[in-house]
């Protein structure tokens, strides 16, 4: 796999996750979860790319370029109680999560691939970076979601455990066992955590 396929589908994947790790349609709003999928992605194509990874420059760049967008989508979620799960601006809000998912690696790679690393990152040009391309991010998600969706009835049994659809799945599954009552707060927030666990230490 060229270094070009090996940053797309660590792209995709990332943003696949993205569609339901926080912003699954229960009550409550989980934007942690989103950081710790976009954190993991960083952590990846820092990888890729050959350069160091620090979560905690991680964390400052994310909080920069993402905070503006998570904290209206959370605003957005609110108001849309009880509902939750509607479309809200004609964007569902898991599209919103995937799509700033989309508009940070786009940062990350070009800023990479002009010579940068995770250290010296402008943020005002990243800033302006992330906002032109959480637009086309918003079609990205769109696109993979109803990959992911037409994909699950022809999917194989060779794909590891822990792929980005497998994973997805099962966060998708908690949130509707939560739904239903079937399971707590505590107890979806629990078994979320140990998924998400397993990316942010792959």
């Amino acid at each position: 796999m060229n270094t070009t396929q090996r940053i797309e589908n660590i792209v995709q994947e990332h943003v696949l996750l993205s569609l339901g790790a926080g912003l699954v349609p229960v009550p409550g709003v989980d934007l942690a979860a989103v950081t710790i999928v976009q954190s993991a992605m960083l952590k990846k194509l820092c990888a890729a790319y050959e350069k160091d990874f620090s979560k905690s420059e991680a964390e400052v760049l994310l909080t920069a370029l993402t905070g503006s967008t998570l904290a209206q989508l959370g605003a957005s979620l609110l108001k849309a109680l009880p509902g939750i799960g509607t479309i809200i601006g004609g964007v569902s809000m898991s599209i919103m999560a995937g799509a700033s998912t989309y508009a940070v690696a786009q940062v990350a790679i070009l800023h990479f691939e002009s010579g940068g690393s995770l250290f010296d990152v402008n943020i005002n040009k990243a800033k302006e970076t992330y906002e032109d391309a959480f637009q086309k991010g918003k079609e990205y998600a769109s696109h993979l979601k109803q990959e992911q969706k037409a994909s699950k009835h022809s999917a194989d049994s060779s794909g590891a455990s822990d792929s980005s659809e497998n994973l997805l799945d099962k966060l998708e599954q908690l949130a509707q066992l939560k739904e239903k009552g079937l399971i707590t707060e505590e107890e979806f927030t629990t078994h979320k955590q140990r998924l998400l666990d397993r990316l942010s230490k792959e």
